[in-house]
């Protein structure tokens, strides 16, 4: 029999027993709702069971993953890394360190690409830079009639956008270059992209989940606006008439984004806002 103070025992005696013992471990430590997801997937407890039964008892596996999440989380670790996946518009989608994490506010530019297709039968469309593959996808399954073409300069990242596309049963043409390269002598009913946009010197990328994240997906030069230069000067000879480009940017940079826009012959050009109210996404037809 173990002795008393025996590390073994200690170390089992730190492990929460129920759901409110392990919300209350990390309490103060890590965002409530982060807790309460990764208590979630560590468990198999519903959200509601959670909240309303904290006396529910946890296995002890399932303890010690929530208490290795946790420390990880502590420690800055996203939690779309911790669970190696993250819901974008309605479904799941698998996530690695080789590629950016989808967020809520991308949501907007797939709503409103699929607003400028309506009308557009067949339609042709191109995600550059497609990371996980998120808006791709999404596209691909909103509209089964349309051609998607998807580009990604990172092999590791197409890997997993190809995966995603597979477990989803979405049709995507994924191809690995730089930016429209593979694409030289195509044109397309809409173009959609959220490129790096941050500035390379920005110490937001020395903090938070950002910290876990290819810097090559997050930056863009000294403003950050490098690869939105890119992506604009380059799009009229990737457009069918009257067609568009669709552009996610940073918080303040709608402004400099439609100039960008309007210098290159673009009509229409607006902006739109995210459920937070910042204008989140930039754009404009030929």
């Amino acid at each position: 029999m173990s002795n008393p103070g025996s590390p073994q025992q200690e170390s089992s005696t730190l492990l929460p027993v129920n759901l409110g013992e392990a919300l209350a471990l990390a309490r103060g430590r890590i965002d409530n709702v982060d807790a309460r997801i990764l208590l979630r997937e560590a468990t198999g407890a519903t959200a509601a069971q959670i909240l309303a039964f904290p006396e529910r008892g946890i296995a002890p596996e399932a303890a010690r993953r929530f208490c290795d999440w946790l420390a990880r989380r502590v420690a800055g670790e996203p939690v779309a890394h911790l669970l190696g996946g993250r819901e974008f518009y309605g479904r799941p989608f698998r996530v690695v360190p080789a590629t950016l994490i989808p967020r809520p506010e991308t949501e907007l530019l797939v709503e409103l690409a699929l607003d400028r297709l309506q009308s557009t039968q067949a339609p042709q469309i191109l995600d550059l830079g497609t990371g996980s593959g998120a808006i791709a996808v999404s596209l691909a399954l909103e509209r089964p009639d349309a051609a998607v073409c998807a580009i990604d300069y990172s092999p590791e990242a197409l890997e997993f956008a190809q995966h995603n596309a597979l477990a989803l049963g979405a049709c995507v043409d994924f191809r690995l270059g730089s930016w429209y390269a593979p694409v030289s002598e195509r044109r397309f009913d809409l173009i959609a992209s959220n490129p790096p946009y941050i500035a390379e010197n920005d110490p937001h990328l020395g903090q938070g989940d950002l910290r876990f994240e290819p810097l090559t997906a997050l930056a863009s030069g000294p403003d950050g606006l490098n690869d939105l230069r890119h992506i604009v000067a380059q799009a009229a000879t990737h457009l069918l008439p009257g067609r568009w480009l669709l552009l996610e940017h940073g918080y303040d940079q709608a402004e400099a984004v439609r100039l960008m826009l309007e210098t290159a012959g673009f009509r229409a050009v607006a902006s739109w806002r995210d459920l937070a109210g910042i204008e989140r996404v930039s754009g404009g037809h030929l």
